[in-house]
C-alpha cells in the first residue's frame, strides 16, 4: 500500500494495473534491501535481534527487537510496523525510532511480514482473519508483545504501537482490538480501524474512504474490542496533504473514529504550527490531556515523516517512503509521554489500589489509596468525568441495571493540575431487564449485539449464526443477560429497544 495505484474507470483494470505497479515496487524494495545489506547503515542493522519461538505465530510473521544498552526493567515498549515492500530492517534504518529509543530509553519490537503472507509484503489490515483479536497476524503481534515484555521486563502499562501505510492500517485495527494492551498508537499515512474487510474494499478506503459518522466509525472499533471496554488508547494521526495513495480524507475519518471512542467530539482544543509545514490539531480528554492529535504535513506525499540531522527534534534518514519533513517519531514519543515528561509532566502519580466497594441496581462504590500532595481526585467512567472527590472514596449514581462500567481516578494538586490516571477497574450493576432489538446485521454488529467473522454475522454471547454481514439481512435478537444475545425472529417476549 506504499505504491500509488492508478484510478481508472474499470475496477478490474485498476486492480491489475495496481498489482503490476506494486510488483515493480517490490522489486525495487528488494534492490534497496540488498543495498542496505551491502553498503547501508550496518551499525543500525546490527542492532536488530531476531527472536524465534515467541508463540504459536498464527500470522506467520518474523519478530525483531532492539533495546538500548543498559535498559532497566520497567521501561516502555514500542511496536513499529513497516509498510508494503518494506522490512523490519528497512524501517529500523530509516524511521528514526532507534534514535528516539536510545534518547528516551525504551525497547522496540519490529514485526515483519513477507511475500508468503501478501504478494507485496503488506500487513493484511483488510483481512478479518488477520486483523481481529485473537486471529492471524494480530495475534502474532500480541504474542510478540508478551515475549518482549518477558525479555526486557517492560512496563505493561506503557506499551505503544505505530505503523506506516498498511502498517498504519494494521496499527488502527490493533488499537481497536487490543485496547487493553496498547496505551497509545500512531497511525502514519494509514486508515481507520476496520475500514475494509477485503482486498476490493481496501482500494475504496485508500482512495475514497466511506463518509461515515463519528459514531459509526467508533462502533466499528467498539465491535472489535473486548466486551465492556471503556478505556481507549491515545492516538496520533500523521498524514501528508499531497498523499495520492492513502487520501488525506482518511485522516479526518480517523480523527472522527478516535474522538468518538473518547467521547470528546470533533472540535479541536487547540491548533499549533510545527516545523516542516506541519499543523498539529489537538483534541483533549475531559481532564485536559491530549487524547487524539492530528499532524497534517503540507505538501508531503505518501510515506513516513523524517528529519535527518543531529538536532534534538531530528531523527531518521530519507529513502523510499521516508520523506524529509519533520521527525514524526520524536513528536509521537513525546505525545505518548516517553520523554519522561510528556502529558503528565510534574503532575501527581496515579492513585493505587482502586477497588469496587459495592454495587446496587443503580450505583457503584469506589475506593483508592491516597496520593501525597493531592487536593482532590477526579473520577472517570470510561472517558467521561463523572465527579470530583475530596477524599479517597466515591459513589457513582443513576446507572443502568445489569450494566458493566469502567472506572479510573486521578489526583489533582493544589494548582489544579490533573495527574496520571489509575488503572481501570470494572463494575457491573445488579439486576437485568431482557430487551429485544430488531435491526439489520450491519447495525447489530455496530451496536455490539453481534460480531462478524469471515463476512458472516454471529450473535454476541450465544454465537448463533445470523447470515451475511450486510444491511439486507434483518434479525431480532433477545438480550437475556449482559452481553448475551439469542435469535428471537419467531417472537420476542421482552420490551423492544
Amino acid at each position: 500500500m506504499t505504491e500509488p495505484l492508478p484510478l481508472t474507470p474499470s475496477p478490474t483494470s485498476r486492480l491489475m494495473s495496481g498489482v503490476r505497479r506494486l510488483l515493480r515496487a517490490s522489486v525495487g524494495a528488494l534492490v534497496l534491501t540488498a543495498g542496505l545489506l551491502a553498503a547501508g547503515p550496518q551499525a543500525s542493522a546490527a542492532g536488530l535481534t531476531q527472536v524465534t519461538g515467541f508463540g504459536t505465530n498464527p500470522g506467520n510473521l518474523s519478530m525483531y527487537t532492539y533495546a538500548p544498552d543498559g535498559l532497566p526493567p520497567g521501561a516502555p515498549l514500542v511496536v513499529a510496523l513497516h509498510g508494503c515492500t518494506q522490512s523490519a530492517g528497512d524501517y529500523f534504518a530509516h524511521s528514526g525510532w532507534p534514535e528516539v529509543a536510545d534518547t528516551y530509553g525504551f525497547a522496540l519490537v519490529l514485526p515483519q511480514t513477507s511475500g508468503a503472507n501478501n504478494a507485496n509484503s503488506c500487513f493484511n489490515w483488510f483481512q478479518p482473519g488477520d486483523s481481529t483479536r485473537g486471529r492471524g497476524e494480530a495475534l502474532s503481534i500480541k504474542q510478540m508483545v508478551d515475549a518482549a515484555v518477558a525479555r526486557y521486563g517492560s512496563d505493561t502499562g506503557r506499551v505503544h504501537i505505530t505503523g506506516l501505510s498498511a502498517g498504519g492500517g494494521m496499527t488502527a485495527d490493533l488499537l481497536a482490538a487490543y485496547p487493553d494492551v496498547f496505551a497509545g498508537g500512531a497511525i502514519d499515512s494509514g486508515l481507520p480501524a476496520y475500514c475494509a474487510d477485503s482486498a476490493a474494499t481496501a482500494y475504496t478506503c485508500m482512495y475514497a474512504p466511506p463518509d461515515r459518522t463519528p459514531a459509526q466509525w467508533g462502533d466499528l472499533a467498539r465491535s472489535a474490542a473486548p466486551s465492556g471496554t471503556t478505556s481507549w488508547p491515545r492516538v496520533a494521526i500523521w498524514q501528508g496533504t499531497a498523499d495520492t495513495t492513502v487520501r488525506p480524507a482518511n485522516a479526518a475519518e480517523l480523527r472522527d473514529q478516535w474522538t468518538d471512542l473518547w467521547g470528546i467530539g470533533q472540535t479541536p482544543s487547540r491548533t499549533e504550527s510545527l516545523s516542516g509545514g506541519t499543523t498539529l490539531t489537538v483534541y483533549d480528554d475531559r481532564a485536559g490531556r491530549p487524547a487524539v492529535e492530528v499532524y497534517s504535513v503540507s505538501g508531503m506525499s505518501h510515506g513516513l515523516a523524517v528529519d535527518p540531522g543531529s538536532g534534538v527534534e531530528q531523527c531518521g534518514s530519507t529513502g523510499t517512503y521516508y520523506l524529509d519533513t519533520i521527525c514524526s517519531s520524536y513528536h509521537t514519543a513525546r505525545f505518548w509521554g516517553l520523554d519522561g515528561g510528556g502529558q503528565d509532566g510534574d503532575a501527581l502519580p496515579a492513585p493505587a489500589g482502586l477497588t469496587v466497594t459495592g454495587t446496587t441496581d443503580t450505583t457503584v462504590g469506589l475506593r483508592w489509596q491516597a496520593v501525597d500532595g493531592a487536593a482532590s481526585y477526579t473520577v472517570h467512567r470510561g472517558s467521561a468525568r463523572v465527579g470530583t472527590a475530596p477524599a479517597t472514596s466515591f459513589t457513582d449514581v443513576d446507572l443502568a441495571t445489569g450494566t458493566t462500567y469502567g472506572y479510573s481516578v486521578a489526583a489533582v494538586d493544589a494548582a489544579g493540575r490533573v495527574g496520571a490516571a489509575s488503572a481501570v477497574v470494572t463494575a457491573t450493576t445488579t439486576g437485568f431487564t431482557p430487551t429485544c432489538h430488531t435491526a439489520d446485521n450491519y447495525d447489530h454488529v455496530a451496536a455490539g449485539r453481534a460480531y462478524r467473522s469471515g463476512g458472516y454475522t454471529y450473535a454476541q454471547g450465544s454465537g448463533r449464526p445470523m447470515g451475511l454481514w450486510n444491511t439486507f439481512t434483518v434479525h431480532t435478537l433477545l438480550q437475556t443477560s449482559p452481553g448475551y444475545y439469542v435469535l428471537a425472529d419467531s417472537g420476542c417476549p421482552a420490551p423492544s429497544r
